[in-house]
């Protein structure tokens, strides 16, 4: 049985989806990031760097969400491109999500919404660089339906689960200057496998207060 570590943000929602594409039973445990449950040892056992999403396997862990893609991907031999080049383009994209898009938007929210402080400086620097890599995917997929080519691939997964978040970085406006980007993430967004990943949250009861207690647990090296 393949157990799956969980809580309802970017990271962890692009694995939610590919098991969801995948149909393959698991068993779904809340990880309350809020109250520091990711830093119990137990946890820490899985994933020694205390974030989600993780995975065990028939006693197999992966943890971190472009593993666990890759790891499921070369599993079940899906959502992976046929022909060679377009496995590079996979690769490079997937890669490009999980070293820029990820972090900067990580960084961008950090500071917009959870610093306890205003920094000009930094939200500037964050928010552009969100913006810079939502142009260059916009460009890509301008030129193709999808990031490694023809196919719908966890490249593209991978970008749904901070593509859907961003207006929590750039409000209204959402990814209206990114027209490409926005056509592939409201086509994955109307997927069945999309719709159940977003309903697992409505079977979770976590925390929801941005108290004290939820900053120690989420900026434990803050305080």
């Amino acid at each position: 049985m393949l157990t799956f570590y969980f809580h309802p943000t970017p990271n962890p929602i692009k694995a939610a989806l590919l098991l969801e594409e995948l149909q393959v039973p698991y068993e779904l445990v809340a990880v309350d990031t809020l109250k520091g449950q990711q830093h119990a040892p137990a946890f820490l056992s899985i994933n020694p760097n205390g974030k989600v999403p993780a995975l065990v396997d028939d006693g197999v862990r992966v943890f971190d969400s472009h593993a666990i893609l890759l790891y499921l991907a070369e599993k079940h031999g899906k959502f992976l491109p046929d022909s060679s080049a377009e496995r590079a383009e996979m690769l490079a994209w997937l890669m490009f999500v999980a070293s820029g898009l990820s972090p900067f938007s990580g960084q961008a929210a950090h500071f917009l919404h959870y610093a306890p402080e205003v920094l000009p400086y930094a939200r500037n620097r964050y928010v552009k660089e969100v913006a810079r890599h939502y142009r260059v995917l916009d460009e890509r997929l301008a030129m193709s339906p999808y990031l490694a080519g023809n196919a719908y691939t966890i490249a593209d997964m991978a970008l749904w689960g901070w593509g859907i978040s961003a207006g929590y970085i750039f409000g209204e406006q959402g990814l209206r200057d990114y027209p490409h980007v926005r056509r592939v993430l409201d086509e994955i967004s109307a997927r069945p496998a999309a719709i159940r990943a977003q309903a697992l949250k409505e079977k979770l009861v976590l925390k929801t207060d941005f108290d004290e207690e939820a900053r120690r647990a989420m900026f434990p090296q803050n305080v």
